[in-house]
This record gives C-alpha cells, sequence and structure tokens, in this order.
C-alpha cells in the first residue's frame, strides 16, 4: 500500500463515526445508509488528492458527507420509490431514552436537507464557525438558522403530542 492509501485509510478510520452520522441523518434504512456511507467513500477518494488544506480535514469530510447525501436525497426525491422494508425500526423501543432518540430522529428527517445538516453538526458539538465553513454560511446566520430549526422541531414536538 503506497502512502496516500494509507493516509486514506487512516483518514476513513478516524471519521468513520462522523460519516455514519451523516448518512444516517438522511436515511433510517440501514442498507442505504450503507450504500450512503460507500458513496461518500468514493467522493472522499476522488477528492482526495485535490485537497489542499484551506480547511480542516475534518471540515472537509463534513462538508463530501453532506454534500454527497444531499445530493443523493435529491435524487431519490425525483423518482418516488417504495421501501423494501416498511415499519423496521433499528432502535429497541423497549427503552424510553431509545424511544425519544427515535422521535428527534423523525422530526430530524423532516427538515429540509440543509436544516437537517446544520442541526447534524450542531449535535456533533461543532462550533458556530466550524459549522458556518461547512454549509458555506456566516457563523451569525447559523445562530439564526438554529434557532428557527430548534422552534420547527419544537412545533413538531407539540404538533405530535
Amino acid at each position: 500500500m503506497n502512502t496516500q492509501d494509507s493516509q486514506f485509510t487512516q483518514l476513513v478510520r478516524e471519521n468513520k463515526s462522523t460519516i455514519y452520522s451523516v448518512c444516517y441523518m438522511f436515511s433510517k434504512d440501514q442498507d442505504e445508509v450503507n450504500d450512503l456511507f460507500q458513496e461518500v467513500l468514493i467522493r472522499l477518494w476522488q477528492g482526495y488528492e485535490k485537497f489542499e488544506g484551506r480547511s480542516n480535514l475534518r471540515t472537509w469530510v463534513y462538508k463530501v458527507s453532506l454534500n454527497t447525501c444531499i445530493s443523493i436525497d435529491r435524487k431519490k426525491k425525483s423518482r418516488p420509490t417504495q421501501p423494501l422494508l416498511e415499519g423496521v425500526d433499528i432502535f429497541d423501543e423497549s427503552k424510553e431514552d431509545n424511544r425519544q432518540l427515535e422521535m428527534l430522529h423523525k422530526r430530524i428527517t423532516q427538515l429540509p436537507p440543509f436544516d437537517r445538516a446544520i442541526i447534524l453538526l450542531w449535535l456533533e458539538n461543532m462550533s458556530y464557525d466550524e459549522i458556518g465553513a461547512i454549509v458555506g454560511i456566516s457563523p451569525k446566520n447559523v445562530s439564526v438558522r438554529l434557532f428557527r430549526i430548534k422552534e420547527k422541531l419544537k412545533e413538531m414536538a407539540t404538533s405530535q403530542s
């Protein structure tokens, strides 16, 4: 294995959970999450040699992951599909925490892709500066959008109660 291959392998190891988190926000179906993950890896590999280091490597991984998932999500919505495994839950609903996580995930997946990306990054404890760098808006705009997204999520929670 050459140096670039081993560096890329290390990049994937260090960011695997990040990539999966992004993919999971765009699908609950495990097979689809795996497909998204593979597509992100392909796009990361294709862009790895061209990465210029103008941003943090973690920021670049998030950006590629989000852009890939958003792009695939848009294509998916333009073609109607029927899920093969309707009603399959990833979480074991025997625990209250898991039910709350499932409800939060369900609400987040109802948000538009851009808002979904912002809330995901915020849930990953990223700073407003990092979120802004990834999605291409100012930190102040991140703050405003996060406030509005949280309000939408609260409205969803009260309307589902």
